[in-house]
Protein backbone atom coordinates (compact mmCIF):
# COMPACT_ATOMS: atom_id res chain seq x y z
CA UNK A 1 0.00 0.00 0.00
CA UNK A 2 1.20 3.53 -0.86
CA UNK A 3 1.59 5.56 2.12
CA UNK A 4 1.05 9.46 1.76
CA UNK A 5 0.63 12.06 3.60
CA UNK A 6 -1.37 15.63 3.32
CA UNK A 7 -2.85 19.32 4.68
CA UNK A 8 -6.27 20.46 5.23
CA UNK A 9 -9.05 17.58 5.76
CA UNK A 10 -12.38 18.74 5.66
CA UNK A 11 -15.05 17.50 8.28
CA UNK A 12 -17.14 15.22 8.60
CA UNK A 13 -20.09 14.50 5.48
CA UNK A 14 -19.17 17.89 4.45
CA UNK A 15 -16.60 18.65 0.86
CA UNK A 16 -13.05 20.18 1.84
CA UNK A 17 -13.31 23.88 0.83
CA UNK A 18 -10.26 24.59 -0.61
CA UNK A 19 -9.15 27.70 -2.55
CA UNK A 20 -8.20 25.78 -5.29
CA UNK A 21 -8.70 22.24 -6.01
CA UNK A 22 -4.95 22.08 -6.93
CA UNK A 23 -4.40 23.23 -3.29
CA UNK A 24 -4.15 19.17 -1.68
CA UNK A 25 -5.18 18.44 1.52
CA UNK A 26 -2.61 17.27 3.79
CA UNK A 27 -2.98 14.23 6.47
CA UNK A 28 -1.01 11.25 7.08
CA UNK A 29 -3.01 8.47 4.94
CA UNK A 30 -2.27 4.88 2.67
CA UNK A 31 -4.23 4.42 0.00
CA UNK A 32 -6.60 1.53 0.19
CA UNK A 33 -8.60 1.14 -2.62
CA UNK A 34 -8.61 2.73 -5.95
CA UNK A 35 -11.36 3.01 -8.84
CA UNK A 36 -11.51 4.61 -12.02
CA UNK A 37 -14.89 6.48 -12.50
CA UNK A 38 -14.79 8.61 -15.64
CA UNK A 39 -13.14 10.73 -18.44
CA UNK A 40 -13.21 14.00 -17.43
CA UNK A 41 -12.53 17.40 -18.98
CA UNK A 42 -8.73 18.53 -18.49
CA UNK A 43 -8.68 21.90 -20.00
CA UNK A 44 -8.70 23.62 -17.05
CA UNK A 45 -8.96 22.98 -12.85
CA UNK A 46 -12.29 23.28 -11.67
CA UNK A 47 -13.62 22.03 -8.38
CA UNK A 48 -15.46 19.21 -8.58
CA UNK A 49 -17.65 17.94 -5.46
CA UNK A 50 -17.58 14.78 -3.30
CA UNK A 51 -19.83 14.67 -0.47
CA UNK A 52 -21.62 11.52 1.61
CA UNK A 53 -25.04 11.09 3.42
CA UNK A 54 -25.70 8.60 5.90
CA UNK A 55 -25.33 5.54 3.09
CA UNK A 56 -24.20 6.38 -0.05
CA UNK A 57 -21.50 8.60 -1.18
CA UNK A 58 -22.13 11.34 -4.05
CA UNK A 59 -19.60 12.68 -6.54
CA UNK A 60 -20.08 15.85 -9.14
CA UNK A 61 -18.09 16.42 -11.94
CA UNK A 62 -17.83 17.68 -16.20
CA UNK A 63 -17.23 14.89 -17.85
CA UNK A 64 -15.00 14.87 -21.16
CA UNK A 65 -17.58 16.55 -22.96
CA UNK A 66 -17.56 19.30 -20.49
CA UNK A 67 -20.93 18.32 -19.38
CA UNK A 68 -21.85 18.31 -15.47
CA UNK A 69 -22.83 14.62 -14.38
CA UNK A 70 -23.65 13.55 -10.78
CA UNK A 71 -22.96 9.77 -9.63
CA UNK A 72 -23.98 7.69 -6.42
CA UNK A 73 -23.37 4.81 -4.88
CA UNK A 74 -23.39 2.84 -1.13
CA UNK A 75 -20.67 3.50 0.61
CA UNK A 76 -20.27 -0.14 1.37
CA UNK A 77 -19.58 -0.57 -2.68
CA UNK A 78 -21.29 -1.68 -5.61
CA UNK A 79 -21.93 0.04 -8.83
CA UNK A 80 -22.26 4.11 -9.35
CA UNK A 81 -25.43 5.29 -10.75
CA UNK A 82 -24.74 8.43 -13.17
CA UNK A 83 -26.63 11.08 -14.23
CA UNK A 84 -25.95 13.55 -17.00
CA UNK A 85 -27.33 16.77 -16.42
CA UNK A 86 -28.13 19.85 -19.06
CA UNK A 87 -25.62 21.74 -17.97
CA UNK A 88 -21.82 22.14 -19.47
CA UNK A 89 -18.84 24.06 -18.47
CA UNK A 90 -16.70 26.89 -20.88
CA UNK A 91 -13.28 27.33 -19.70
CA UNK A 92 -14.24 28.95 -16.09
CA UNK A 93 -12.60 27.98 -13.11
CA UNK A 94 -15.49 29.86 -11.16
CA UNK A 95 -18.03 27.08 -12.28
CA UNK A 96 -16.88 24.93 -8.99
CA UNK A 97 -19.75 22.43 -7.99
CA UNK A 98 -21.60 22.10 -4.55
CA UNK A 99 -23.53 19.30 -3.50
CA UNK A 100 -25.77 18.99 -0.02
CA UNK A 101 -28.86 16.72 1.08
CA UNK A 102 -31.58 18.52 2.99
CA UNK A 103 -32.98 16.93 6.09
CA UNK A 104 -36.24 15.17 3.80
CA UNK A 105 -33.39 12.95 1.32
CA UNK A 106 -33.59 15.01 -1.31
CA UNK A 107 -29.90 15.91 -3.40
CA UNK A 108 -29.31 19.46 -4.29
CA UNK A 109 -27.02 20.40 -6.83
CA UNK A 110 -25.51 24.07 -8.03
CA UNK A 111 -22.89 24.31 -10.52
CA UNK A 112 -21.40 26.34 -13.24
CA UNK A 113 -22.72 29.48 -12.43
CA UNK A 114 -20.49 32.68 -12.80
CA UNK A 115 -22.22 35.99 -12.60
CA UNK A 116 -25.05 33.97 -14.49
CA UNK A 117 -28.15 32.95 -14.42
CA UNK A 118 -28.64 29.89 -11.15
CA UNK A 119 -28.19 26.62 -12.08
CA UNK A 120 -29.73 24.28 -9.47
CA UNK A 121 -31.37 20.54 -9.47
CA UNK A 122 -32.96 18.83 -7.01
CA UNK A 123 -33.96 15.48 -6.78
CA UNK A 124 -37.13 13.71 -5.58
CA UNK A 125 -37.13 13.13 -1.47
CA UNK A 126 -35.43 9.32 -2.61
CA UNK A 127 -32.03 11.26 -3.46
CA UNK A 128 -31.90 9.00 -6.46
CA UNK A 129 -29.34 10.79 -9.26
CA UNK A 130 -32.01 9.89 -12.03
CA UNK A 131 -34.82 12.20 -10.39
CA UNK A 132 -32.88 15.58 -10.61
CA UNK A 133 -33.95 18.16 -12.39
CA UNK A 134 -33.67 21.96 -13.24
CA UNK A 135 -34.82 24.05 -10.78
CA UNK A 136 -34.74 27.76 -12.52
CA UNK A 137 -35.55 30.10 -9.91
CA UNK A 138 -35.04 29.38 -5.78
CA UNK A 139 -36.43 32.59 -4.54
CA UNK A 140 -36.02 35.98 -6.21
CA UNK A 141 -35.41 35.36 -10.12
CA UNK A 142 -34.13 39.05 -10.02
CA UNK A 143 -31.37 38.61 -7.75
CA UNK A 144 -30.99 34.89 -9.00
CA UNK A 145 -29.87 36.35 -12.87
CA UNK A 146 -26.39 36.92 -11.90
CA UNK A 147 -25.20 33.60 -9.29
CA UNK A 148 -21.41 33.08 -8.18
CA UNK A 149 -20.03 31.16 -5.78
CA UNK A 150 -22.67 28.56 -4.70
CA UNK A 151 -22.02 27.03 -1.12
CA UNK A 152 -24.64 24.75 1.08
CA UNK A 153 -24.28 25.27 4.93
CA UNK A 154 -26.58 24.04 7.72
CA UNK A 155 -28.07 26.22 10.80
CA UNK A 156 -27.50 24.92 14.33
CA UNK A 157 -31.24 23.32 13.71
CA UNK A 158 -29.57 21.45 10.87
CA UNK A 159 -31.81 23.40 8.25
CA UNK A 160 -29.99 23.60 5.08
CA UNK A 161 -28.95 26.62 4.07
CA UNK A 162 -27.75 28.28 0.68
CA UNK A 163 -25.67 31.14 -0.42
CA UNK A 164 -24.15 33.23 -3.46
CA UNK A 165 -22.98 36.39 -4.34
CA UNK A 166 -25.50 38.08 -6.57
CA UNK A 167 -23.54 40.59 -9.12
CA UNK A 168 -20.53 40.78 -9.88
CA UNK A 169 -16.65 41.07 -9.03
CA UNK A 170 -16.29 44.99 -7.90
CA UNK A 171 -20.00 45.05 -7.71
CA UNK A 172 -22.18 42.02 -5.44
CA UNK A 173 -23.99 40.92 -2.46
CA UNK A 174 -24.11 38.20 -0.35
CA UNK A 175 -27.22 36.50 -0.49
CA UNK A 176 -28.76 33.65 1.90
CA UNK A 177 -31.72 30.94 1.31
CA UNK A 178 -32.90 28.65 3.87
CA UNK A 179 -34.92 25.62 2.99
CA UNK A 180 -38.33 24.19 4.08
CA UNK A 181 -37.90 20.82 4.16
CA UNK A 182 -41.20 19.27 4.02
CA UNK A 183 -42.76 21.71 1.33
CA UNK A 184 -39.19 21.76 -0.22
CA UNK A 185 -39.26 25.50 -0.69
CA UNK A 186 -36.53 28.17 -0.39
CA UNK A 187 -37.09 31.49 1.37
CA UNK A 188 -34.55 34.32 2.10
CA UNK A 189 -32.96 33.87 5.56
CA UNK A 190 -32.74 37.39 5.74
CA UNK A 191 -34.35 40.21 4.24
CA UNK A 192 -31.26 41.87 3.49
CA UNK A 193 -27.69 40.40 2.16
CA UNK A 194 -25.34 40.14 4.27
CA UNK A 195 -23.00 43.02 2.82
CA UNK A 196 -23.42 45.51 0.43
CA UNK A 197 -20.67 47.22 -1.29
CA UNK A 198 -22.92 49.84 -2.64
CA UNK A 199 -22.68 49.58 -5.89
CA UNK A 200 -18.91 50.09 -5.60
CA UNK A 201 -17.25 46.68 -4.21
CA UNK A 202 -18.06 43.88 -3.21
CA UNK A 203 -16.36 41.37 -0.52
CA UNK A 204 -15.08 37.87 -1.13
CA UNK A 205 -15.57 35.63 1.68
CA UNK A 206 -13.81 32.34 3.29
CA UNK A 207 -16.43 30.67 5.30
CA UNK A 208 -18.53 30.51 7.22
CA UNK A 209 -16.96 28.41 9.58
CA UNK A 210 -18.49 26.78 12.99
CA UNK A 211 -15.65 27.84 15.58
CA UNK A 212 -15.47 26.05 19.07
CA UNK A 213 -17.78 28.31 20.21
CA UNK A 214 -20.56 27.08 18.37
CA UNK A 215 -20.98 30.34 16.41
CA UNK A 216 -20.16 30.68 12.94
CA UNK A 217 -17.26 33.06 11.94
CA UNK A 218 -16.25 34.35 8.46
CA UNK A 219 -13.46 36.32 6.57
CA UNK A 220 -13.10 38.19 3.84
CA UNK A 221 -11.80 41.11 1.76
CA UNK A 222 -13.26 44.13 -0.16
CA UNK A 223 -12.36 44.67 -3.51
CA UNK A 224 -13.03 47.58 -5.78
CA UNK A 225 -13.02 46.26 -9.33
CA UNK A 226 -12.95 42.84 -11.13
CA UNK A 227 -8.78 43.70 -11.00
CA UNK A 228 -7.46 40.94 -8.07
CA UNK A 229 -4.90 43.84 -7.16
CA UNK A 230 -7.51 45.82 -5.83
CA UNK A 231 -8.73 43.56 -2.87
CA UNK A 232 -8.55 45.71 -0.16
CA UNK A 233 -9.11 45.74 4.36
CA UNK A 234 -9.31 42.24 5.85
CA UNK A 235 -12.37 41.82 7.90
CA UNK A 236 -14.34 39.87 9.99
CA UNK A 237 -17.71 39.00 11.45
CA UNK A 238 -19.59 36.02 13.93
CA UNK A 239 -22.96 34.81 14.36
CA UNK A 240 -24.93 32.29 16.22
CA UNK A 241 -27.43 31.41 13.82
CA UNK A 242 -26.09 33.27 10.04
CA UNK A 243 -28.95 36.00 10.83
CA UNK A 244 -27.55 38.44 13.38
CA UNK A 245 -24.12 39.34 13.11
CA UNK A 246 -21.62 40.71 15.23
CA UNK A 247 -18.13 42.31 15.37
CA UNK A 248 -15.10 39.99 17.68
CA UNK A 249 -16.47 42.18 20.65
CA UNK A 250 -19.79 41.53 20.95
CA UNK A 251 -20.91 44.59 19.09
CA UNK A 252 -24.14 44.10 16.67
CA UNK A 253 -23.51 44.81 13.24
CA UNK A 254 -26.88 45.37 11.38
CA UNK A 255 -27.14 44.06 7.92
CA UNK A 256 -26.01 44.64 5.16
CA UNK A 257 -22.96 45.50 6.18
CA UNK A 258 -21.14 48.04 4.59
CA UNK A 259 -17.59 49.23 4.76
CA UNK A 260 -17.76 52.06 6.95
CA UNK A 261 -18.99 49.58 9.86
CA UNK A 262 -17.35 46.91 9.08
CA UNK A 263 -14.79 45.27 11.71
CA UNK A 264 -11.21 46.05 9.99
CA UNK A 265 -8.96 43.44 10.90
CA UNK A 266 -5.98 44.43 9.10
CA UNK A 267 -5.77 47.58 6.76
CA UNK A 268 -4.23 46.36 4.10
CA UNK A 269 -4.70 48.91 0.79
CA UNK A 270 -5.52 48.00 -2.56
CA UNK A 271 -2.08 46.72 -4.10
CA UNK A 272 -0.89 45.67 -0.92
CA UNK A 273 -0.44 41.91 -1.76
CA UNK A 274 -3.79 40.64 -0.01
CA UNK A 275 -5.61 38.69 -2.41
CA UNK A 276 -9.21 36.77 -1.86
CA UNK A 277 -9.59 33.19 -1.25
CA UNK A 278 -6.58 33.71 0.66
CA UNK A 279 -7.90 34.59 4.43
CA UNK A 280 -8.46 31.02 6.12
CA UNK A 281 -10.17 30.98 9.74
CA UNK A 282 -8.42 28.50 12.80
CA UNK A 283 -8.41 29.44 16.41
CA UNK A 284 -6.24 28.53 18.74
CA UNK A 285 -6.19 26.64 21.78
CA UNK A 286 -8.72 28.73 23.53
CA UNK A 287 -10.68 28.72 20.94
CA UNK A 288 -10.00 32.04 19.76
CA UNK A 289 -10.12 33.03 15.95
CA UNK A 290 -7.20 33.25 13.77
CA UNK A 291 -7.23 34.52 10.21
CA UNK A 292 -4.42 33.20 7.76
CA UNK A 293 -3.69 36.05 4.74
CA UNK A 294 -0.88 37.69 3.03
CA UNK A 295 0.75 40.64 1.60
CA UNK A 296 3.51 42.46 1.41
CA UNK A 297 6.05 43.40 3.85
CA UNK A 298 7.83 46.95 4.45
CA UNK A 299 10.32 45.59 1.69
CA UNK A 300 7.60 44.58 -0.79
CA UNK A 301 7.93 41.04 -0.08
CA UNK A 302 5.10 38.64 0.03
CA UNK A 303 4.82 37.45 3.49
CA UNK A 304 2.18 35.09 5.48
CA UNK A 305 0.39 36.81 8.44
CA UNK A 306 -1.69 35.93 11.10
CA UNK A 307 -3.98 37.87 13.16
CA UNK A 308 -5.79 36.77 16.48
CA UNK A 309 -8.17 38.44 18.35
CA UNK A 310 -7.28 38.71 22.10
CA UNK A 311 -10.79 39.37 23.67
CA UNK A 312 -12.43 42.32 25.34
CA UNK A 313 -9.92 42.77 27.94
CA UNK A 314 -6.97 43.49 25.26
CA UNK A 315 -6.38 47.32 24.72
CA UNK A 316 -5.61 46.26 20.61
CA UNK A 317 -8.25 43.30 20.21
CA UNK A 318 -6.71 42.16 17.21
CA UNK A 319 -2.82 41.21 17.28
CA UNK A 320 -0.96 41.19 13.82
CA UNK A 321 2.21 38.70 13.30
CA UNK A 322 4.49 38.08 10.51
CA UNK A 323 5.29 34.07 10.42
CA UNK A 324 7.41 33.83 7.36
CA UNK A 325 10.68 35.33 6.23
CA UNK A 326 10.97 35.29 2.80
CA UNK A 327 13.44 37.60 0.85
CA UNK A 328 13.41 38.55 -2.80
CA UNK A 329 9.89 36.98 -3.29
CA UNK A 330 6.88 38.69 -4.52
CA UNK A 331 3.62 37.31 -5.79
CA UNK A 332 2.40 40.55 -7.72
CA UNK A 333 -0.47 39.18 -9.24
CA UNK A 334 -3.11 41.27 -10.85
CA UNK A 335 -6.06 41.65 -13.75
CA UNK A 336 -8.97 39.31 -13.89
CA UNK A 337 -10.39 35.96 -14.40
CA UNK A 338 -8.79 32.63 -12.24
CA UNK A 339 -5.44 33.25 -11.38
CA UNK A 340 -2.75 30.36 -11.48
CA UNK A 341 -2.26 30.50 -7.74
CA UNK A 342 1.67 30.84 -6.29
CA UNK A 343 -0.03 30.19 -2.40
CA UNK A 344 -2.36 28.60 -0.32
CA UNK A 345 -3.04 29.13 2.92
CA UNK A 346 -4.73 27.22 6.13
CA UNK A 347 -6.66 28.31 9.11
CA UNK A 348 -4.01 27.84 12.25
CA UNK A 349 -4.77 24.68 14.31
CA UNK A 350 -3.16 23.84 18.08
CA UNK A 351 -0.94 21.04 18.04
CA UNK A 352 -0.60 20.98 21.63
CA UNK A 353 2.84 22.31 23.82
CA UNK A 354 1.61 25.80 23.44
CA UNK A 355 2.16 25.54 19.18
CA UNK A 356 -0.17 26.14 16.42
CA UNK A 357 0.63 24.55 12.76
CA UNK A 358 -0.19 26.81 9.76
CA UNK A 359 -0.08 25.16 6.68
CA UNK A 360 0.93 26.73 3.62
CA UNK A 361 2.06 25.98 0.22
CA UNK A 362 4.05 28.02 -2.02
CA UNK A 363 5.17 27.56 -5.04
CA UNK A 364 4.12 23.73 -5.12
CA UNK A 365 6.01 23.19 -1.74
CA UNK A 366 3.91 22.59 0.91
CA UNK A 367 4.96 23.90 4.45
CA UNK A 368 3.79 23.83 8.26
CA UNK A 369 4.33 27.15 9.98
CA UNK A 370 5.09 25.97 13.54
CA UNK A 371 4.16 29.23 16.10
CA UNK A 372 4.15 30.10 19.38
CA UNK A 373 0.69 30.52 20.71
CA UNK A 374 2.08 32.81 23.44
CA UNK A 375 2.75 35.46 21.08
CA UNK A 376 2.72 34.13 17.41
CA UNK A 377 6.21 33.95 17.24
CA UNK A 378 8.02 30.97 14.44
CA UNK A 379 9.42 28.33 15.72
CA UNK A 380 9.58 26.68 12.68
CA UNK A 381 8.87 26.49 8.77
CA UNK A 382 8.83 22.77 7.82
CA UNK A 383 8.76 21.19 4.32
CA UNK A 384 5.96 18.55 4.13
CA UNK A 385 4.71 16.02 1.45
CA UNK A 386 1.59 17.27 0.24
CA UNK A 387 -1.24 14.26 -0.68
CA UNK A 388 -1.01 15.54 -3.98
CA UNK A 389 3.15 15.38 -3.96
CA UNK A 390 2.89 11.33 -2.85
CA UNK A 391 0.04 10.28 -5.56
CA UNK A 392 2.43 11.59 -8.25
CA UNK A 393 4.00 8.56 -7.41
CA UNK A 394 1.08 6.26 -8.89
CA UNK A 395 -1.08 9.26 -10.36
CA UNK A 396 1.31 10.61 -13.65
CA UNK A 397 0.72 13.65 -14.03
CA UNK A 398 1.35 15.38 -17.37
CA UNK A 399 4.23 18.30 -17.27
CA UNK A 400 0.99 20.39 -18.26
CA UNK A 401 -1.19 19.60 -15.60
CA UNK A 402 -1.63 19.57 -11.93
CA UNK A 403 -3.03 16.61 -10.01
CA UNK A 404 -6.51 18.07 -8.46
CA UNK A 405 -7.87 16.49 -4.98
CA UNK A 406 -11.11 16.62 -3.11
CA UNK A 407 -11.49 14.48 0.15
CA UNK A 408 -14.44 13.96 2.85
CA UNK A 409 -13.65 12.47 5.80
CA UNK A 410 -15.86 8.46 6.63
CA UNK A 411 -17.98 6.76 9.33
CA UNK A 412 -15.01 5.04 10.52
CA UNK A 413 -11.67 6.80 10.02
CA UNK A 414 -11.42 6.07 6.61
CA UNK A 415 -11.07 8.99 3.78
CA UNK A 416 -12.24 9.35 0.28
CA UNK A 417 -10.93 11.45 -2.40
CA UNK A 418 -11.45 12.30 -5.64
CA UNK A 419 -8.48 12.55 -7.97
CA UNK A 420 -7.98 13.76 -11.59
CA UNK A 421 -5.46 15.50 -13.49
CA UNK A 422 -5.88 18.87 -15.45
CA UNK A 423 -4.25 22.29 -16.75
CA UNK A 424 -4.28 24.87 -13.93
CA UNK A 425 -7.04 28.05 -14.58
CA UNK A 426 -6.69 30.28 -17.64
CA UNK A 427 -7.65 33.24 -16.47
CA UNK A 428 -11.49 31.43 -17.65
CA UNK A 429 -10.23 32.25 -21.32
CA UNK A 430 -10.05 29.34 -24.18
CA UNK A 431 -6.53 27.89 -24.52
CA UNK A 432 -5.19 27.45 -28.18
CA UNK A 433 -5.39 23.85 -27.85
CA UNK A 434 -8.00 21.25 -26.05
CA UNK A 435 -5.86 18.17 -24.39
CA UNK A 436 -6.88 14.82 -23.71
CA UNK A 437 -9.55 14.26 -21.09
CA UNK A 438 -7.80 12.57 -18.23
CA UNK A 439 -9.06 9.76 -15.43
CA UNK A 440 -10.83 10.92 -12.71
CA UNK A 441 -10.44 8.18 -9.83
CA UNK A 442 -11.96 7.56 -6.95
CA UNK A 443 -9.82 6.77 -3.77
CA UNK A 444 -10.17 5.23 -0.28
CA UNK A 445 -7.54 6.24 2.29
CA UNK A 446 -7.13 5.12 5.50
CA UNK A 447 -5.26 8.00 8.16
CA UNK A 448 -2.16 7.18 10.20
CA UNK A 449 -0.97 8.68 13.12
CA UNK A 450 1.73 11.33 12.66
Amino acid sequence: MLVVSALWCGGVNAQTFTPSPGASPTMSAEVVSTEAIDRVWSGHSVRFALVTTKTDIVIGYYDANRQLTVARRRKTGGGWTYQKLDTWNDWDSHNYIAIAEDPAGRLHVAANMHSSPMTMFVSDTSGAVRTLKRVPVLVDEALERAATYPIFLRDRAGRLIFKYRNGSSGNGDEIYDVLDAETGKWARLTAAPLVDGEGQRNAYFMGPVIGPDNWFHIAWVWRETPMAETNHDLSYAKSPDLIHWFKADGTPLPLPIKLKDAEIVDPVPERGGMINNNTLLGFDEQGRPTITYHKFDSAGNTQIYLARYLGKASKTGWERAQISQWTNYRWDFSGGGSLKSEIFVGGAQPIGGGLLKVPVIRLGQSIDFIVRSSDLSLVEARPVLSLADQLKKTVKTPDDMQVNIVNVEGDHGEIYALVWNARPPHRDLPAADIPDPTTLLFMTLRSQAR
